[in-house]
């Protein structure tokens, strides 16, 4: 709902106010402001209405109405009540924006197993922020909330989830280049979530709470394509009639084009602190578990980037045989990705080919066009410095992957810090315990395989190519695959043939 809420600013208050009088003659264009992204239709049943309130104006939410327009849901109950949205023109063309954000709701459908509700509730809920209509976004704006709850329950599920005090921040300037440049960071206190599954038919039963008493989410992105944005969903609107859309789809195009790249770029993360899971099999837990994400917009050059990182990881030891106590990772920090994606000359050619006025509206081969174009610019799957370590040892990885002749060709490093001692582990178990035995003479063949580093690490640099020969710092480990025309060769030359005359 926090997310929702500011949208609805956004698309009520793109004119300017320049510090224009309150009145009913400017609540009618704000209605009609709203009614080019909403439809009139909206409007006209009370979806959101805009009315006069002191200095300020009123928008009025209304889900009960919104989800009587909506196709057929199976709603068996449905209780929502409607948000008041406050507006203040500003002399500076911007709006100051204010909202009591606590509510609580509930609904029930009819679902394909039986009956599904939902049940939230957010206490102490607050927003304020100055909207820019010349960004198309929040120039600034805060929110608040003193606890949330949410209840979801099916036939086979309940989820329980609840949080504690929680505040985010926002805000957003012109970028450089075209667009604009934000900030997000939220934090949650006392985050759980309770899962109950129990399945009748099966007789699975697993509860499973997830508990962090600190929940932060950080973005920032560059470029983003705000008033491009509106301008489409203005469109969208303006034409739902099939016919106007296809008579109008030159426009569309254009509309299309001035949008791209989307953004420049978007950088989030995601991180729980004191992270503990309870289930059947045991605790797990993390000090600090965190992911991030980051990725260009539509690029000619694009990336995109993934990590996960955990510290002070605990896993149930029942889980491992006591010889793998040992070796279980207390922090991992894995990065992985991808380079020279080139979404750009896609999206363009896309947008060019097609014809909305035809069925389908792309050609058949386009698929194949595109593809071709795609894998022209080399993309790569990246793995950054990734490593995987506890107090007696260290795994790092890094490295690439490519796709020549559409085959994957790998260059990956693996070192290692302190192998001997998952030799001597295995070792010392392989008396007694029978899978230790297995593992132990392969860990012996690999560590033949690697190269000590001036520190001590072992060292594996891995070479895949695109014929299916692998090599190991510099020694063939296997052979590339026979051509498709040796087996033929070998069929001809290698029997028996009739030479009688």
């Amino acid at each position: 709902m926090n997310r929702v809420l500011p949208a609805v600013f956004a698309l009520a208050l793109s004119a300017p106010a320049f510090g224009q009088t309150v009145d009913g003659e400017g609540a009618k264009q704000l209605s009609e402001n709203l009614s080019r992204y909403v439809g009139n239709q909206a409007i006209d049943k009370g979806v959101l209405k805009v009315s006069v309130e002191g200095d300020a104006y009123k928008i009025v939410v209304d889900f009960k109405a919104l989800a009587a327009m909506l196709p057929k849901q199976n709603f068996l109950k449905f209780d929502f009540a409607p948000y008041a949205l406050m507006a203040k023109p500003r002399s500076d063309g911007s709006w100051d924006v204010s909202a009591d954000l606590s509510t609580s709701a509930s609904f029930e459908v009819e679902g394909s197993q039986g009956p599904q509700s939902t049940q939230f509730s957010i206490a102490g809920g607050k927003f304020t922020g100055v909207y820019d209509p010349e960004l198309a976004a929040f120039a600034s704006a805060t929110n608040s909330m003193t606890g949330m709850t949410m209840t979801s329950r099916d036939p086979t599920q309940r989820v329980e989830m609840s949080t504690g005090a929680g505040a985010a921040a926002f805000n957003a300037t012109r970028a450089a280049n075209g667009g604009v440049d934000f900030t997000l960071a939220q934090t949650m206190a006392d985050f759980v979530e309770a899962i109950d599954f129990d399945d009748p038919n099966s007789g699975l039963k697993f509860p499973l709470t997830v508990k962090s008493p600190e929940l932060s989410v950080n973005a920032t992105g560059k470029g983003m394509r705000t008033k491009p944005f509106l301008d489409l969903l203005a469109f969208a609107v303006a034409n739902e009639n099939e016919a106007r859309l296809k008579s109008n789809q030159a426009e569309l195009k254009s509309l299309l084009l001035a949008a791209l790249p989307l953004w420049e770029r978007i950088d989030g993360t995601y991180g729980f602190k004191d992270f503990t899971v309870e289930s059947p099999v045991g605790h797990f837990g993390a000090a600090e578990l965190g992911t991030s994400f980051g990725t260009t917009g539509i690029a000619q050059n694009g990336t995109i980037n993934y990590t996960i990182k955990a510290t002070g990881l605990t896993i149930p030891q029942q889980l491992v045989p006591a010889w793998g106590t040992a070796l279980l990772p207390t922090d991992v920090d894995l990065s992985f990705g991808g380079a020279n994606i080139n979404l750009d000359s896609t999206a363009k050619k896309a947008i060019e080919t097609f014809d909305l006025n035809k069925n389908p509206a792309l050609p058949d081969d386009f698929a194949d066009t595109i593809t071709a174009d795609f894998m022209a610019g080399t993309p790569k799957v990246v793995i950054g410095h990734s490593t995987v370590k506890n107090s007696n040892m260290e795994i790092a990885l890094e490295g690439e992957m490519t796709f020549p002749g559409m085959k994957p060709e790998a260059n990956v490093t693996v070192d290692v810090a302190g192998y001997d001692k998952i030799v001597e582990s295995l070792q010392a178990a392989a008396k007694s315990d029978p899978e230790a035995a297995q593992y132990f003479p392969v860990a012996l063949a690999v560590k033949g395989f690697g190269k000590t580093l001036p520190d001590g690490r072992l060292e594996w640099a891995i070479n895949a190519k695109a014929d299916g020969s692998v090599m190991v710092n510099g020694a063939m480990l296997k052979p590339a695959d026979p051509a498709a025309n040796d087996s033929d060769d070998e069929d001809d030359s290698g029997g028996e043939t009739d030479q009688t005359p």
